[in-house]
């Protein structure tokens, strides 16, 4: 859609996708300095505020400048949800339960794929482009109702610490030094921002793929995303309490190795029938989906919870940092040719 919309090429493409990443990093190392002085309520709430204005300037922009500032925008809010949504889950669930809880959180990305993609796309061959944009700014404004109505303050950090709200004014060197010279730290870093790479290194062009390489229309590709995001839903839950019965690095093993079969038909994908597509993509989501349950149960171990909310904020960073360096890399990869195929 945006690709014809603003007649930009692929490179230009994946430097909007970018956009949002990169700037999530820059705003959740940050914060990183910052969030455990305050209850992770109200970061949410000003998080998520700031995130719904940003959405709801993109659904406005006029031109494509204009769509990457307010990706921009977006990203400086959204950088901050994830970690304090991982921290929140962290502090209230014991480790012997985080993995179902984790697996729950997981649900909901599953219900977007299967839900908000084809919806989205629905709204945009209806109206335009714009629509899905606006609609997710409306749809936002009783999700914060929710959220201040419902879910009770969160001060385990403040109360472990000793601290009232606002107080506690961290070292940034030693913040710093605490994570970097810890390995354990560094790996989970790590391993979570590789996951988040090799997701992003092809979610950005399934679209263009399928419809100007494979042969599909618009009308069917939301399809994918719908039978993907149904099987990741169905097996979050089941992933999650594997997990915690027969160990989350055992589970996440067999996950990461199962995720890597199907992206070699992915990425190399003839003209076969859409029943075959869907059954490859399926196979994708599960796994792929399934592999970051266990493992950001485990990341989530390897700091105490008074440090648990800057050290969340560093890892949801490191997501989007390598979310970000996936777009760009597979936009140095990947060229269009005159007739709109994926080429590399």
């Amino acid at each position: 859609y945006l690709m014809p919309h603003f007649q930009i090429n692929a490179q230009f493409f994946s430097w909007i996708v970018a956009s949002y990443p990169i700037t999530a990093c820059v705003s959740g190392l940050i914060a990183a300095f910052y969030v455990d002085r305050f209850d992770r309520k109200k970061v949410l709430l000003f998080a998520y505020a700031g995130f719904l204005i940003g959405t709801l300037c993109c659904g406005i922009a006029p031109d494509e400048y204009f769509l990457m500032a307010a990706r921009i925008l977006t990203g400086f809010f959204g950088g901050l949800i994830g970690a304090q949504v991982l921290s929140i889950i962290a502090d209230t669930f014991p480790y012997e339960k985080r993995g179902r809880a984790m697996g729950t959180i997981f649900m909901a990305f599953s219900i977007a794929s299967v839900f908000g993609v084809p919806f989205s796309l629905a709204l945009a061959n209806k109206f335009s482009w714009h629509a899905p944009f606006i609609f997710i700014a409306i749809l936002g404004v009783p999700i914060i109702g929710a959220i201040y109505q419902f879910l009770p303050p969160m001060r385990v950090h403040l109360e472990q610490r000793g601290e009232e709200t606002g107080r506690y004014k961290p070292d940034v060197k030693k913040v710093i030094r605490e994570i970097f010279s810890n390995r354990s730290q560094v790996m989970a870093l790590l391993l979570s921002g590789f996951l988040m790479m090799g997701h992003f290194l092809i979610i950005p062009f399934i679209n263009p793929y399928m419809e100007f390489n494979v042969g599909f229309s618009k009308q069917e590709t939301p399809m994918i995303y719908m039978v993907g995001g149904v099987c990741a839903l169905i097996s979050s839950s089941i992933i999650g309490r594997l997990a915690d019965k027969y160990g989350k690095f055992k589970i996440f093993a067999i996950c990461l190795v199962l995720s890597l079969i199907p992206i070699f038909f992915i990425t190399n994908m003839p003209s076969i029938p859409f029943y075959m597509v869907l059954a490859v993509f399926g196979f994708w989501f599960t796994f792929s989906t399934g592999r970051n349950i266990p493992a950001q149960a485990m990341i989530s171990t390897v700091v105490n919870p008074a440090q648990r909310g800057q050290f969340m904020s560093f890892n949801s960073s490191f997501q989007q940092l390598y979310t970000g360096l996936a777009s760009v890399i597979a936009g140095f990869i990947v060229v269009q040719d005159s007739k709109g195929r994926i080429l590399n």
